[in-house]
């Protein structure tokens, strides 16, 4: 006797009886179901615009409770999607893990790509889905598992340290991941494991460049960057400081090294928000993508943001519209190759089993930065 399908079996199926999104509308309840979500994000997304976004947040909300799923939306996602329907938020790393952590079994992920294979990689039972597959990654497409494989070969008996930002297959080739708010710790933990005063930091080059005037540890890198964070020059952090004497400039350490070096501040995403809220300047500017400072405004209104700050093509793929879609039709599953995935797993998890600092580390921009070489393969 073939069993019945359990509620997870039928999450991927169609679900005929939800209108496209296109035939949403605007109603009184829907205004009072999301009224209470308007006033949360009212100082970032304008009132006119409202009455378009409502019916779509309205609809995900419940139809995620249909599905038994849950959203991850990325610091990233715009404020719409990141405080109105996301239920996870934070890097890719954190969503991924709270996406492990939590009982439903339908994965949404509002982010790229590489973010939602890494969720798979740690959820492996669950349906991963992604409203877009175009949203994909500058800095995880300038490297294949191929390549950390010559790489490896390259330089024998020299660890290899690869940031979370990356497809499953340059995780499973790796001996380590990082994040941008643990690499310097973990630089650190595998040199000293493996007996090496070199590390192999892949492959964000700015990001290895700026750990590099952090440790003692040689560090080598591979040719990537983020083309958002890639962008931003000292020139204009310096033209900002005349603009506004005031405010306190705080950047990512994807950024180049003589950006980070201009700054007040630099650090994760996670450290970046925390500075705000810990310090409360009256004045603010956040040398990242642009949604960021929006979402981290939205819990700061005491402070003010200057906004010079770059889109990510990819990140704005995913919109209201194609997270309900995801939902309604179940589309664009997210799937590892088992074997990729235990080995993936095996460097997240490594970087896991680290202590971890109570909160997120600040990189010391007065530190002289460090020219380092490129791997040679």
């Amino acid at each position: 006797m073939t069993e019945s399908p359990t509620r997870h079996d039928r999450a991927l199926e169609p679900l005929s009886d939800w209108p496209e999104a296109a035939d949403l509308e605007w109603t009184p309840a829907v205004e009072a179901r999301t009224k209470h979500l308007q006033h949360r994000v009212a100082d970032v997304v304008p009132e006119a615009e409202w009455p378009l976004h409502a019916p779509l947040v309205d609809a995900i909300l419940r139809l995620k409770d249909e599905r038994g799923a849950v959203i991850l939306a990325h610091n990233y996602m715009t404020p719409e999607i990141f405080h109105c329907v996301g239920d996870a938020t934070g890097d890719s790393l954190k969503l991924a893990q709270l996406a492990a952590e939590a009982e439903e079994q339908v994965i949404v992920q509002a982010g790229v790509h590489f973010m939602a294979e890494t969720a798979k990689i740690l959820s492996p039972e669950k349906t991963v889905l992604i409203p877009d597959l175009r949203a994909g990654c500058s800095l995880a497409a300038s490297i294949t598992g191929e390549d950390v494989k010559r790489v490896k070969a390259a330089y024998p008996g020299v660890p290899v340290v690869t940031y979370v930002n990356t497809t499953a297959d340059v995780k499973a080739a790796s001996d380590i991941c990082c994040t941008s708010s643990n690499a310097v710790q973990v630089v650190e933990a595998v040199a000293a494991e493996w007996g090496s005063d070199t590390a192999i930091l892949i492959p964000d080059e700015y990001l290895a460049k700026n750990v590099a005037s952090q440790t003692g540890v040689r560090i080598l890198t591979w040719k990537g960057a983020c083309e958002v964070h890639e962008r931003f020059t000292a020139a204009e952090i310096e033209q900002l400081r005349i603009e506004h004497p005031d405010a306190m400039i705080i950047t990512h350490p994807e950024c180049p090294p003589d950006v980070l070096k201009a700054a007040d501040f630099a650090g994760s995403t996670g450290a970046m928000a925390a500075f705000v809220r810990d310090h409360k300047p009256s004045k603010a500017i956040l040398i990242t993508e642009c949604s960021m400072s929006d979402n981290v405004a939205v819990d700061n209104p005491e402070t003010q943001f200057v906004r010079p700050c770059n889109l990510c093509p990819h990140m704005k793929r995913i919109s209201l519209a194609g997270i309900y879609d995801a939902l309604r039709l179940g589309q664009f599953e997210v799937t590892v190759d088992p074997a990729v995935a235990d080995a993936a797993r095996a460097s997240v998890q490594a970087m896991l089993d680290l202590p971890m600092p109570a909160r997120p580390p600040a990189f010391d921009t007065a530190r002289p930065a460090i020219d380092i070489p490129y791997v040679r393969v």
